[in-house]
């Protein structure tokens, strides 16, 4: 009886691993998704009392559906311990579990309707390119922290020559160090940043050095340098992806280390016989 059971167990595991794993399955989930946040976004316009009832019955659908999904996700695991130490895991479930309350007629309907907007980051879930792209960003905060911090610094040395130079010009863009900061990232974003070149260029001609050197500095350098590292952070996550794939299918290529450890023991072994 428990063989039995044992048995039935593995196949229901096998025939939901093989489910997951299908490319049409994935499709159908993200379009369930879709699906969902076109319907988080149908609900903020004026609808006919039907229409109303008709997208309560559906998101009620998708709910449920959601329900299978992660079910079948969970049977789907070989060792159930595992799953639930993926983040992106415990994320679904949380969202799943939280949709399953039925809050939409009461005084937390408004609560309700913001946890199924979080439905839409199933999609990172769902999709390993998301996921990599993600993880890149969060592994490369902390080197954006210190261009971030280079770039603070450089913003309020600009902020405290501008504010020195321009008071006098025009005090609500320059009249002290914090309203200069935020003069400056009005000059960064390119809003309207000629106009007040142009004012200031009235009294010193030159000024557009101060500008344009602040331009060059925010915009394009600090801008090419946070590309340089997310693009860097991505490149090595792929190629921790390629790695792992490699190693669950045996085809990993020995690294140049391992080649030269295994010629040093055939070396050992030659002088041996010898």
């Amino acid at each position: 009886m428990n063989q039995t059971l044992l048995t039935n167990s593995q196949t229901l595991q096998h025939h939901f691993e093989r489910l997951k794993a299908n490319k049409l399955f994935e499709l159908f989930v993200i379009s369930v998704i879709l699906v969902s946040a076109l319907l988080i976004g149908a609900k903020t316009y004026p609808l006919p009392p039907k229409v109303v009832t008709a997208t309560v019955v559906l998101d009620y659908l998708i709910t449920l559906f959601f329900v299978v999904e992660i079910s079948i996700r969970f049977i789907a695991e070989a060792n159930k311990k595992l799953f639930f130490k993926s983040f992106w895991n415990v994320f679904d479930s949380l969202i799943v579990l939280v949709s399953l309350v039925p809050i939409e007629n009461s005084e937390l309907a408004v609560i309700g309707r913001l946890i199924r907007v979080f439905r839409v980051l199933r999609m990172v879930s769902i999709i390993p390119e998301l996921r990599i792209l993600l993880t890149s960003l969060v592994k490369a905060l902390p080197q954006l922290g210190y261009v971030m911090l280079l770039m603070f610094i450089i913003f309020y040395i600009y902020a405290a020559i501008g504010s020195t130079l321009f008071e006098t010009i025009n005090p609500e863009l320059w009249g002290d160090i914090a309203i200069s900061m935020l003069t400056l990232f009005r000059v960064m974003t390119f809003e309207d940043w000629t106009d007040v070149m142009y004012e200031t260029m009235q009294v010193y001609s030159l000024s557009w050095i101060y500008f344009l050197s602040f331009i060059f500095l925010s915009a394009f350098a600090f801008l090419n340098m946070v590309i340089g590292i997310v693009v860097n952070v991505m490149e090595q996550e792929h190629a921790k992806v390629r790695q792992e794939d490699q190693l669950a299918a045996g085809t990993q290529e020995p690294s140049l280390r391992e080649l030269q450890q295994q010629l040093d023991e055939i070396k050992q072994l030659l002088k041996h016989k010898t």
